[in-house]
């Protein structure tokens, strides 16, 4: 896949169901190990700090606590340009908040998109015997992924993903882009990921395996598929 640069952009929508278009571009990065010396300091303080970082994880992660959207709803009545804003954005299905703290996040479908190609859409969960080819690109050829999803419950906030590409058990690719917040709506959120070119040539042919992952800030997980492609000659 072609791909430069370091940055990423995205934008995303928690107000509509209009697509989002996720444009980013992805970059490995190389960690650095460092040395630090602590003096000074008594075994109750180690105890200490050891506790914390094991209530907060290997990484230091913490997750932040949920509110039920039915309690943020009720939050600043009195602002009035906040409770159009909460109207604007939930006022569709506010009648329907059981005051369930957790996010629940439902794929429905994943498809691609490309000029000259048929669009192809599979519905999620994958049949256990359901081919795994989900779909089949010509060399050189430009292509996006689109999902289709819905939220419930919760404001979901710092969707992610990443994409990942083997060929004959070699990595190939890896793409990771931040998608946004997301909120309950009637009709489900389309998400069309950033587009990628397929690589051309004799060696690039052939089927490719790939993972798919999403998560939140908190680290939930939402979905993870495997999936195979097939690039063929143009």
């Amino acid at each position: 896949m072609e791909k430069g640069g370091q940055r990423v952009e995205a934008e995303s929508s928690s107000a509509s169901a209009g697509v989002v278009v996720v444009v980013q571009e992805s970059s490995d990065a190389v960690g650095e190990e460092t040395e630090v010396e602590l003096g000074g300091r008594d075994v109750e303080d180690e105890e200490v700090d050891a506790d914390e970082d094991e209530e907060a994880g290997a990484d230091g992660f913490v997750p932040s606590p949920l509110i039920p959207l039915k309690d943020q709803l009720e939050k600043d009545k009195e602002d009035e340009s906040l409770r159009r804003w909460k109207e604007k954005l939930l006022g569709c299905v506010e009648g329907e908040l059981d005051g369930q703290t957790e996010p629940e996040v439902t794929f429905h479908s994943i498809g691609v998109v490309s000029e000259g190609h048929v669009d192809s859409v599979t519905s999620l969960p994958v049949a256990e015997m359901q081919n795994r080819v989900l779909f089949t690109l010509k060399e050189g050829s430009k292509y996006r992924l689109k999902l289709t999803f819905s939220v419930r419950h919760n404001i979901v906030s710092g969707l992610t993903y990443s994409n990942t590409v083997w060929k004959r058990g070699l990595k190939v690719d890896q793409n990771k882009g931040m998608l946004g917040a997301f909120a309950p709506q009637r009709d489900p959120h389309e998400l069309l990921l950033e587009e990628e070119t397929t690589p051309f040539g004799v060696l690039a042919r052939g089927i490719y395996s790939a993972k798919l992952k999403f998560e939140d800030d908190d680290k939930r997980c939402y979905l993870e598929l495997d999936y195979s492609f097939e690039i063929k000659k143009r």
